[in-house]
């Protein structure tokens, strides 16, 4: 089959509209059918169609200066192989349900191409996210490592939701010890049954900075130094000088606390929290939390997500906005 590149696509003509028909190759316009670069690579690659002027190597040529074109096509011809069709769109791709195709099916997942060196956005990733979930869409990161194999990641936007309990507390004071307070209440106290500090001996509980703040800021703990009383702003400056991340930490943390769940320190796994639900022995989630405008190298996300899948925990990413939290999963999957 004859076929024309006009720089950015290639154009078939009437009997073009086969591709389309029997594999949901291209987009028809109007009696002729146009098909996006990496349609054309994987066709030509398989003898379907042929480019005037351009064997194989030459087509690839024509894009040596648009990396994503060949990284892309790798990923359009896995999607292929494993039995989907696919077409190009604002996302990179969107995948079709097995057995179905443009024009007479429904599409599954919308698909995102990056390289393990790209940078995440997270606030771009949640618009996106949210926008595929407003479809009915599952989201999907296909990353390419420098060796050009392929992983597939399903991003979620989770919502956490959960019945707190109704904890009530006695009021406590504390006196500075280091870094944490240090309160006198016997073992099996309330503090301990909600899980906050850890046990000095049978008379004393430390609490780290984190719940210091916490518990000053509900009102529960009054902290005392030099016979004077410490205020809250005090208590947030003191964390902020010895750890530039406690801000956001701290707006994390008493959201998780809100929605019932515990979180503990997650230094031993390399982010800020191991979080429990309080149904399990074990801790279910890894949580790290995110300024809105950060972004993290698709490297690091990786090394995350495997770390928490091999201690059977979900790995999840905590964007601080002013409203609010978003809390984004990181899944590897196999389409």
């Amino acid at each position: 089959m004859k076929t024309v590149f006009d720089g950015t696509s290639v154009r078939c003509g009437w009997d073009g509209q086969v591709l389309y028909e029997q594999g949901g190759f291209g987009r028809k316009e109007g009696k002729s059918l146009r098909l996006a670069p990496q349609e054309a690579i994987y066709l030509l690659q398989r003898g379907k169609i042929e480019i005037e002027g351009f064997d194989l190597d030459q087509f690839l040529a024509a894009f040596a200066g648009q990396p994503n074109v060949v990284r892309s096509f790798l990923v359009y011809r896995d999607i292929r192989e494993r039995g989907y069709a696919v077409q190009t769109g604002p996302h990179d791709f969107r995948v079709f349900r097995r057995g179905q195709r443009p024009g007479k099916g429904e599409s599954l997942y919308l698909v995102r191409v990056v390289s393990e060196r790209d940078p995440i956005r997270f606030n771009e990733l949640i618009k996106e996210v949210t926008t595929a979930h407003n479809v009915r869409k599952q989201y999907v990161l296909a990353v390419v490592d420098d060796e050009d194999e392929l992983t597939y990641y399903e991003i979620k936007i989770q919502k956490l939701l959960k019945n707190p309990p109704v904890m009530q507390f006695p009021p406590i004071a504390g006196v500075p010890a280091g870094k944490s307070v240090m309160i006198k209440t016997p073992a099996g106290s309330p503090f301990e049954q909600a899980w906050f500090g850890s046990r000095l001996d049978d008379f004393r509980l430390l609490f780290s900075p984190l719940e210091t703040f916490y518990l000053a800021s509900a009102g529960v703990l009054s902290v005392t130094a030099n016979e004077k009383k410490v205020p809250v702003d005090e208590i947030f400056q003191r964390a902020q000088e010895s750890d530039s991340e406690f801000s956001h930490k701290a707006k994390v943390y008493t959201d998780l606390r809100h929605r019932g769940y515990v979180p503990k320190t997650g230094y031993k796994f390399g982010h800020h929290f191991r979080v429990y639900s309080g149904e399990r022995a074990h801790s279910e989630m890894l949580v790290h939390a995110m300024e809105t405008d950060a972004g993290l190298p698709m490297s690091t996300i990786s090394r995350s997500v495997r770390l928490a899948h091999s201690v059977k925990k979900k790995m999840l990413f905590a964007c601080v906005y002013t409203s609010g939290i978003q809390y984004v999963e990181f899944a590897r999957i196999k389409l």
